[in-house]
Order: structure tokens, then sequence, then C-alpha cells
């Protein structure tokens, strides 16, 4: 295990360089800080002065090693918006992209393990082939337009009235199929605050309101996507002799289904899930941005439009980071769920 650990921390390590340096090279093409920086009527012998007291003059070698021997001291530097170091500004906006991947994940999980069950218990049901009718919808969708779609008909409402008005079940249809609106679709709202710069929306039902849509729209990137798996990994293992010989010796299906085959049916679906789910840190941009949820996403969304690099490079730093932890949590779960499964990659 502590073998394990370490292998993992250089691993990060390593990830922090290369992410750094890409981060810089590309730093010239993202646009000069200054002038976001200072107005059109500052004179460009101050806009001169103050980029070489920021060091942008320097060459790319000596604003690297200044950077990398301040980022070993946990200083990532200043941004160029906010004026605070990059470091706060990242701690004051990630409780609300951490909480927003928390409930998407959540939903992730509630509806796709029972979904993709059933759906592969019985394939040729009606409402499997629903499922997966509607999973191919799901794929084919982007999140900016579902996240549309969701504000419509759930936050502004939208009156339908295909059936005619002036019969009894028309008029119930109609009634049943239009929706009022009313759902909160922007911002946190009034989060109740915790600790420090933590500020949480689980801790009341109102706050709660204010996850539910945006927490859908970046679910719906990855639902069908698990959905698919868990049924096509439960479909191969229920064809397996060990499930054929549990059927014959007797034991009860719904054993077999979820203790035995459910059990082998997660291995392949973790090491899949542990890459999605950390892929959702990023997808946060675009559905932060419909519904202005006050996190990374938006916040590293104004830092490029405004060339903040320091800024930049720390948000890509930390979702790096938060990639290295995810893949090494799936590794220790892996333990857990086959303890034949050895972490230091020895034969077992």
């Amino acid at each position: 295990m502590i073998a394990f650990l370490v292998k993992r921390l250089f691993h990060a390590l390593l990830v922090m360089f290369v992410i750094s340096v890409i981060a810089f090279a590309i730093q010239e093409n993202l646009g000069d800080p200054i002038q976001q920086m200072v107005g059109q009527s500052v004179p460009e012998s101050e806009r001169e002065e103050l980029r070489e007291r920021l060091g942008l003059n320097d060459p790319f070698l000596v604003q690297y090693l200044r950077f990398a021997v301040n980022a070993a001291q946990l200083d990532f530097g200043y941004s160029y918006i906010f004026n605070q170091p990059t470091t706060e500004v990242i701690l004051r906006h990630l409780p609300a992209t951490l909480e927003l991947v928390a409930a998407s994940t959540l939903l992730i999980i509630v509806l796709s393990v029972p979904i993709g069950v059933y759906s592969a218990i019985k394939p040729r049901a009606w409402l499997s082939r629903f499922f997966m009718g509607v999973s191919i919808v799901g794929i084919s969708i982007p999140v900016f337009l579902t996240a549309i779609v969701l504000i419509q008909l759930f936050a502004i409402g939208m009156t339908w009235a295909p059936f005619p008005a002036d019969t009894a079940w028309g008029s119930w249809l109609n009634e049943l199929i239009t929706t009022e609106g009313g759902m909160p679709a922007y911002g946190r709202g009034d989060p109740v605050h915790v600790f420090g710069t933590w500020y949480t929306n689980f801790a009341s039902l109102k706050g709660l309101t204010y996850l539910v849509l945006p927490a859908i729209s970046l679910a719906s990137i990855m639902l069908p996507l698990f959905i698919r798996l868990i049924r096509a990994e439960m479909l191969e293992v229920l064809q397996s002799e060990y499930v054929k010989f549990a059927r014959a010796k007797g034991i009860r299906l719904r054993r077999i289904y979820f203790l035995h085959a459910l059990k082998n049916t997660m291995l392949p679906v973790i090491t899949v899930g542990g890459v999605q789910i950390g892929t959702l840190v990023a997808y946060t941009i675009l559905t932060e941005t419909v519904f202005q949820w006050p996190g990374m996403g938006l916040m590293f969304l104004n830092a490029i439009n405004r060339s903040d690099i320091p800024l930049i490079i720390t948000y890509l730093m930390i979702v790096g980071l938060i990639f290295v932890i995810t893949n090494t949590l799936v590794d220790l779960i892996y333990g857990l769920v086959n303890p034949t499964v050895k972490l230091t990659g020895k034969p077992a």
C-alpha cells in the first residue's frame, strides 16, 4: 500500500509538471493580461512598467522557474482579476463545483445501476427498449441544449395544447403535459455557511432546489453511458458458467443478480466510472455557464476571457490533481470489491 501511494504521488507530481509546462507554453496565445487590467487611456509607458513589474517580459524559462519555486511552497501567484492569491480564489469557487459534481454523481449511481440491471435481466421488455432508446438520444444531445430545455420546461414553464381543449379528456391531457415552471435556474441562491469559504446547498431544502436542474443537466452527459455499460457487462456476466451453475443449484434469482453478477459487473464499471466522474469537473464549464453557477468552471471561463494566466494555470493543476485523486480512489475501491487485485501491480 505504501509503495502504491508513493507511486501515485510521483504520478501526481509528473501530471502537475506537464500541465504547468503546457499552460505556460500557450499563455502567449491567451491574450495580453495588461490590456484587461488597465483602461484604454493608460499610456504605453505605464503598461510597459506594469508588464515589467509582473515579470511578463522575462524569458519563458525564467518565468517558469520562478513559478515552479513558488509552487513548491504552495504559492501559485496572484490573480490579475481578483488581485488575490489564486489558491484563495479557487477555494472560494471549489465548493460549488464539488457539490454540483457530487449531486450529479449521486443521480448517475441511483439511476444507472437499477436501470442497467433491469435492462440486462429483461432485455426484450418494452421498458428496457425504452431505456435504451432514451439513452441513445441522451448521448447525442449536448449538455448545454439539455440545460436550456430544462430551464424552458421547469424554470420558465411551457403551455402545450395538442389535444382538443373543449373535451374533458383533451383538457386533462393538456394540463398533464403543461409545465408551470418556477424552479430556480440562476446561481446558488443563499447557501448555508459551513466553515471558511465553504458554503453548501445541501443544508436546506431551498438550497437543494437550486441544485436540481444543474445536477440533472450535468448528469445527462454520463447517465446514458453508465446505463449502457452496466447493461452490457451484466449481460456478459449472466452468460458465464458460474451464474448458470448458481441457477442450477436453485439459488434465488435476486441473490444471483444483485450479489454474484452485479459484483463482477461493477469492476469494469468502476474503471470507466472513475475516469468519467473526474471528467464531470471539466464538463461543469458549460453547465455552470448556462445556469450561472458560481463554481470553478464559470471562474475558469472568466479567467480565459480576461487572460488571467496565473488563475488559468492554477485551475488546470487543480483539475489535474482531482483526476489523480479520483484514479487513486478507484484503485483502492478495486481492492475492496475484488481482494485478488494487487495495487502494487505484482501478480497475486
